[in-house]
């Protein structure tokens, strides 16, 4: 049996690995956002507000070590050609009966952007016919998710009538992974938005 698991774990390339590609606010309205993280999980005794750090999900999905390389290549490129753009934070709004966030008023750029990851990406992010990625279409910022029934009618109550608002300029989008079963995020890579044409994206990649 221990045979077995040495020879699983020593195959390269093969290790699952949880990806999370997101938009990052600045220190500022990060410090802020984790003071409201902090408060909701002591009042309402969640540690998923506690854990999670503030940021805008815009895909997740399982794969393979082996293919992050080919992956990271062609988020460079969708990144390459995507311009900088304004997120504004607008109070705060609910997913019944889970999950409470704040509000992202500027939806169509980061809809736009989720787009494009799509179609450039999907297939590189599939692992299997089971484990397809998710493209957040709706975007919003997470406070507190799996919310036992309680948690979120005390909580929706409270935050549904709380205000808060913020902006950050989304100049690049971050890639985050863990191993399949593990709670902790590691950073993978930064990927900065430049405006570029096509011909010069494609100039750099391969030049």
């Amino acid at each position: 049996m221990q045979l077995q698991t040495v020879t699983t774990v020593t195959i390269p390339g093969y290790r699952i690995y949880e990806y999370l590609l997101v938009l990052n606010p600045h220190e500022e309205l990060w410090n802020r956002i984790m003071k409201v993280k902090e408060h909701f999980a002591e009042e309402y005794k969640s540690d998923y507000a506690k854990w999670g750090k503030p940021h805008i999900t815009l895909a997740n999905f399982l794969q393979y070590e082996m293919i992050e390389e080919r992956l990271l290549n062609r988020l460079r490129q969708v990144a390459m050609g995507f311009p900088p753009f304004k997120v504004e934070l607008k109070d705060f709004g609910s997913f019944p009966s889970h999950t409470i966030y704040i509000n992202v008023t500027s939806k169509l750029p980061v809809q736009n952007l989720v787009k494009e990851i799509r179609t450039e990406t999907q297939r590189l992010m599939k692992l299997n016919d089971d484990n397809k990625p998710h493209f957040i279409m709706e975007p919003h910022l997470t406070i507190a998710r799996k919310l036992k029934p309680w948690q979120y009618e005390k909580g929706w109550l409270e935050y549904s009538n709380k205000h808060f608002t913020g902006r950050f300029i989304a100049d690049s989008m971050t890639l985050l992974r863990r191993p399949e079963g593990e709670m902790k995020y590691q950073l993978v890579q930064r990927f900065e938005f430049r405006n570029m044409p096509v011909t010069t994206k494609q100039g750099e990649l391969f030049g």
